[in-house]
């Protein structure tokens, strides 16, 4: 008697009772915003997550579509058996919950998830903030019908494994599936189903409360086994993961891009090239990883717009590092920035490709003391072309032809190119010739694409269809032509890295490596006709790898990423010559090296080049100015300076202050003392043919 009464009168208040009306479907999904935001490619694609918001914890909304089947079939069992029966009310629950309230028995859940979707819609419905009654309940069915009436059920069990807050501050079913499974919800099986929908009743319960849960639910008919499922809950949500993966190459990236007020960004960047380069770099890190390697970096351009298409900023490989950008950390440029030095030669008609420059043994007298540059082999060539000289990254060339340039000349194109170089040019001297400055990856393949660009230079992005910026004019479209034309010459470069080498690709293209001091950094930077890659490897500690060079340790990931690139789309051609350059035979007169067709700028063509050994005598130590300092700590008879010469073919001797020493056909071993010296070579009629003045500075031994 008690049941009917009690429900003929709520049937009463709801037949003339009038709810609000609910929100539409669209407009809650619209309302619903991610803690993440997310940092996009080109097309739409998701690159990387980033947390902006830390008082909520809720991903992207997730349709039905993507949840796995299993987990609706074990909410349903559980929370509302009859969903696809009622229309938003289970008056059968409703009745037995009655009874149980009117005659003081402990009252049964006769909440449907329609019912309790509307207490997430509106928090005045919500027993958790003002308690449980029986006007709230009222008030709750009330809603439930209505809003029956406008959403369809597909809509309400989205909208509820959405909303509702499964553990801790975790909202949303994706946020709970990635933060206690490591998957998306389209993956759960049936004990991972059953396990989250046990969390329901009590979210923040005990690992043993909820294995306890379960195991009830699957006594009660669900298709499980008790034990799996409470070993599952004690591995599984002991632990708690971030709600996405999140992958090393883009977290800096993203960390810098995304923000409250920008939570999607769309970048320039290819997620299927992106992840490529990024394999391909930790690919080749893993076969190198006993030589210290374990760090890199990847940026492609895209050479006519400018856009980066693939960003990978670290390899991931050192947890404590993963937020460093490789990108933007400066480095040692190593060989790097040769190109653009023989270059700014051609363009101010110091040197052509057919020049020869002396590649041996050279001391050079500086405020610091000697520079004796080296070549990476420990050798010298001899005699040598520029385009070889260039080709096969030789050093002492390139001092040779900063020297012509002018360091102060040099220093200022580095700037103009891009590379920001935070001292002046003196601070580097003739070590700038061979990559003593630091540099990074963004700024060496920009300036490469300026190279590919016939020497237009202008900034790389990330945005993607971006207006086009202004350029300007860093090299001549003829200096930059010869560059790159000596940059894809596999014979040329083959004095030094030999013929098969990860430099060599089946289509035109241009490249460069560079090895800094110790091996602590090598590059490997080149274009196509259509893409700059640049790639630096090397290891986060700062720490000399072994043996790893420019050609070993990044040229493999460069010639994988420029594959990848050129593979199926065209081949990609060598640029057509611009006006004011021509090709012609060249004849060589004096040194091996075979005749050949060579590019020249209008106006400085060879059609002839003599080269013959230097007979022209000279002092090799000391060099001029050269200060010796004394060792107290050393007897003086262990002290020895040896005097060094080329004689030219004459008959020449060493003569001290004027006073002869010995002749100097070899080296004459000479005791120093505190003192201002004139060392001069003399032939047999006492003709001075060189000289260099030195100083010997410091205390003898005393006994």
């Amino acid at each position: 008697m008690l049941r009917r009464l009690f429900f003929v009168s709520l049937w009463l208040l709801m037949a003339v009772a009038h709810a609000s009306q609910p929100p539409t479907f669209s407009q809650i999904q619209q309302q619903w915003q991610s803690s993440y935001g997310r940092l996009l490619d080109r097309h739409g694609q998701v690159l990387a997550y980033q947390r902006l918001n830390k008082q909520q914890h809720r991903f992207e909304w997730t349709p039905l579509e993507e949840v796995s089947p299993a987990l609706i079939d074990a909410l349903l069992f559980v929370e509302d058996r009859d969903f696809y029966r009622h229309h938003g009310v289970d008056w059968g629950a409703v009745s037995r919950s009655a009874v149980s309230y009117l005659t003081g028995q402990k009252a049964r859940g006769a909440s449907t998830l329609t019912m309790q979707l509307t207490a997430m819609l509106d928090p005045k419905l919500s027993w958790q903030t003002g308690g449980r009654s029986l006007k709230r309940k009222w008030h709750q069915l009330q809603a439930a019908r209505q809003l029956e009436k406008t959403w369809t059920k597909a809509q309400i069990l989205e909208a509820y494994i959405n909303l509702m807050v499964w553990r801790g501050d975790l909202q949303g079913v994706s946020t709970a599936s990635l933060a206690l499974f490591g998957k998306w919800p389209r993956g759960l099986n049936k004990d991972e189903s059953i396990l989250l929908v046990s969390l329901l009743a009590a979210p923040n319960a005990s690992i043993q409360r909820i294995a306890d849960r379960a195991c009830v639910l699957i006594n009660a008919g669900y298709q499980a086994d008790c034990q799996e499922v409470k070993e599952l809950a004690f591995q599984q949500l002991s632990q708690r993961r971030l709600p996405i993966e999140q992958r090393a190459d883009s977290l800096s990236l993203a960390a810098r891009l995304l923000t409250q007020a920008n939570q999607n960004y769309q970048t320039s960047l290819d997620k299927n090239l992106q992840d490529f380069s990024y394999q391909a770099l930790r690919s080749q890190l893993a076969s190198l990883a006993a030589q210290k390697a374990n760090a890199g970096a990847v940026l492609v351009l895209n050479n006519q717009t400018g856009e980066v298409l693939a960003y990978v900023a670290n390899s991931g490989l050192v947890e404590d590092k993963v937020w460093v950008d490789g990108i933007y950390a400066p480095r040692q440029a190593g060989s790097t920035l040769k190109p653009f030095l023989y270059g700014l030669a051609f363009e101010n008609n110091l040197l052509t490709a057919a020049s020869v420059l002396d590649d041996q043994a050279l001391n050079i007298s500086t405020e610091q003391g000697l520079y004796v540059p080296q070549n990476y082999e420990k050798d010298f060539k001899g005699a040598v072309t520029v385009r070889r000289a260039l080709a096969s990254s030789l050093n002492i060339p390139a001092v040779l032809t900063l020297n012509k340039v002018g360091l102060e000349n040099f220093w200022k194109m580095l700037n103009e190119l891009g590379f920001s170089l935070e001292q002046q040019a003196d601070y580097y001297g003739n070590a700038l010739a061979l990559g003593g400055a630091d540099i990074n990856v963004w700024q060496l393949a920009n300036a490469y694409r300026a190279l590919a660009n016939q020497g237009q230079f202008s900034e790389a992005t990330l945005e993607l269809s971006s207006p086009i910026r202004a350029t300007k004019t860093i090299l001549s479209p003829q200096a930059s032509f010869i560059v790159a034309d000596i940059l894809s010459d596999r014979n040329a470069r083959s004095l030094t890295f030999g013929y098969e080498n990860p430099l060599a690709t089946p289509f035109w293209s241009a490249v460069k490596t560079g090895t800094s001091k110790d091996m602590r950094d090598n590059w490997c930077v080149g274009f196509s006709s259509r893409f700059t890659v640049a790639v630096w490897v090397g290891n986060m500690q700062g720490l000399p790898m072994r043996d790893v060079s420019g050609i070993t340790g990044a040229a493999p990931v460069w010639q994988m990423v420029m594959n990848y690139l050129e593979a199926g789309a065209g081949q990609s051609f060598a640029p057509q010559p611009p006006k004011g350059v021509h090709q012609q035979l060249v004849e060589f007169d004096g040194f091996a090296q075979p005749n050949y067709q060579e590019w020249f700028i209008d106006g400085t063509e060879q059609a002839k080049v003599s080269y013959w050994p230097n007979n022209v005598p000279e002092i090799v130590y000391p060099v001029a100015n050269t200060i010796i300092a004394l060792d107290p700590d050393m007897p003086k008879n262990y002290q020895k300076v040896f005097f060094k010469a080329k004689t030219g073919g004459e008959q020449l001797s060493f003569w001290l202050n004027d006073h002869l020493l010995a002749s100097a056909q070899q080296d004459y071993a000479w005791q120093p003392k505190r003192g201002r010296y004139l060392l001069q070579l003399k032939n047999l009629q006492g003709q001075v043919r060189a000289r260099v003045r030195f100083e010997v500075r410091g205390k003898a031994f005393v006994k």
